[in-house]
């Protein structure tokens, strides 16, 4: 079966039997994290392994946003719930300097996107849909929500969006099935394919949101992470304001995913001024509020002064580069891979050598990551935890765990005009590239 057969399987049916049960979801560690514990593990007892299955960006904390934390430490009331108005002003400002015009009242912060998201499916009622692949977390918190998730197939060119006919038929096969679609899920960047939808395909899928009335969540953690090669950003927000959420956070962009800052732009008008306020109900029984000194930090890095900005660019610039050689590597091995415009991930499928891999046991993405890991040392997570069907050849690669393993090593990478050529970085792409030349050897 073609990759493009398992994922329309998967629109009409639900994620595959690979994916994670809503039991497991409830019970077990998300697989991206159980695999950062386990790599963590294994290295400190004195195994060499290339981690590229952890999606975080290893770089040091801008020393500012270190000052306003310190300075932020003494404001330990809990605050408004939504956020103090200096943080929300600033991230009001955020938005609307990329074209979302805002007003503080739309917006609420909380300790990371991820709390937002899932806090969005308690409030809002009906099933959702989500690309194929998409990040572990989305469907295990519909399931947490009482809800079905849908995965439908991304087009051929990008991740993070459903194909637009593929979604519309989807959506009316699960109607006539007596389902309640409601909301569908963008991720923009995506993770995990590091790839960015061009504006005509979130047109696209924006349209069929307006003929299906959907509510669209557009995850865009990564969008201050774009390569040079990546296509305009448009935002579902520009498209169809009034039925679009925007969530956003530090961790990517900032390297700050231990922090936990994230933020949700609500639409405007009464339908967003309700979500906004269910939001925040659920945040007051939930997380209380972003913890103050997080807040200073947030106050500060949404205004964006010229110096985090010069910060901003050096790092996406770095990103680029790492992921694209990563690319490289695995499609000279034989894998299929769309080049990444965004983010810090590649997305390789292996189907092509498929009968080499199969002489060596490899048969599905869970005996890929094995073998990986087991026989070569390289770290990766199989397709499967995104959605993809058990038994395709794909994984996600986090190529921002390749910086360094030192404060030193990390801020030389993003210091470096050509950060290929650092022996360390330069060390462990011959290390990985090593590795995938010997899976598709033979």
């Amino acid at each position: 079966m073609t990759a493009h057969a398992d994922a329309r399987t998967e629109a009409r049916t639900g994620p595959p039997a690979g994916a994670r049960t809503g039991a497991r979801a409830a019970r077990g560690i998300s697989p991206n994290l159980a695999l950062d514990q386990l790599v963590a593990e294994r290295q400190a007892r004195g195994e060499r392994i290339t981690h590229l299955g952890f999606g975080e960006s290893r770089l040091p904390v801008f020393p500012p946003l270190a000052e306003r934390l310190a300075e932020g430490a003494s404001r330990n009331a809990y605050g408004p719930v939504a956020g103090g108005p200096g943080v929300r002003a600033a991230a009001a400002g955020y938005f609307t300097r990329r074209g979302l015009e805002t007003d503080p009242a739309q917006v609420i912060v909380a300790p990371g996107s991820k709390a937002l998201l899932l806090a969005l499916q308690l409030v809002e009622p009906g099933d959702v849909f989500l690309p194929a692949p998409c990040w572990v977390t989305y469907q295990p918190q519909a399931t947490l929500a009482g809800k079905r998730a849908f995965g439908v197939p991304v087009p051929e060119h990008c991740g993070g969006v459903p194909d637009p006919g593929a979604l519309r038929t989807a959506v009316r096969a699960a109607r006539a099935e007596g389902h309640h679609p409601r909301l569908v899920v963008l991720t923009l960047p995506d993770n995990p394919t590091g790839t960015l939808a061009p504006p005509e395909t979130v047109r696209e899928v924006c349209a069929v949101a307006e003929e299906e009335d959907l509510l669209v969540v557009s995850d865009e953690i990564y969008r201050d992470i774009l390569h040079e090669s990546a296509p305009p950003f448009l935002s579902p927000a520009e498209v169809v304001p009034e039925r679009t959420v925007v969530v956003t956070g530090l961790s990517k962009s900032l390297a700050l995913g231990g922090w936990r800052i994230g933020v949700a732009r609500f639409p405007a008008g009464p339908a967003g001024e309700r979500m906004c306020g269910d939001v925040a109900s659920v945040a007051s029984e939930m997380w209380s509020t972003l913890a103050g000194p997080m807040q200073a930090v947030a106050e500060y890095a949404f205004a964006e002064p010229p110096e985090l900005l010069e910060r901003l660019r050096r790092d996406a610039r770095l990103h680029g580069a790492v992921a694209g050689a990563v690319h490289d590597i695995v499609v000279t091995a034989g894998a299929a891979c769309r080049p990444p415009t965004g983010g810090f991930y590649v997305y390789p499928d292996f189907g092509p050598v498929r009968e080499r891999l199969a002489r060596k046991g490899v048969v599905d993405g869970e005996s890929l990551q094995s073998h990986l890991i087991e026989e070569l040392g390289i770290a990766v997570l199989a397709g499967v935890h995104f959605g993809d069907a058990r038994d395709a050849l794909r994984f996600r690669a986090a190529t921002s765990m390749l910086y360094g393993r030192t404060p030193d090593e990390q801020r030389a990478a993003q210091e470096a005009d050509r950060p290929l050529e650092l022996p360390h970085i330069a060390g462990a792409l011959a290390a990985i590239e090593r590795g995938f030349t010997a899976l598709t050897a033979g």
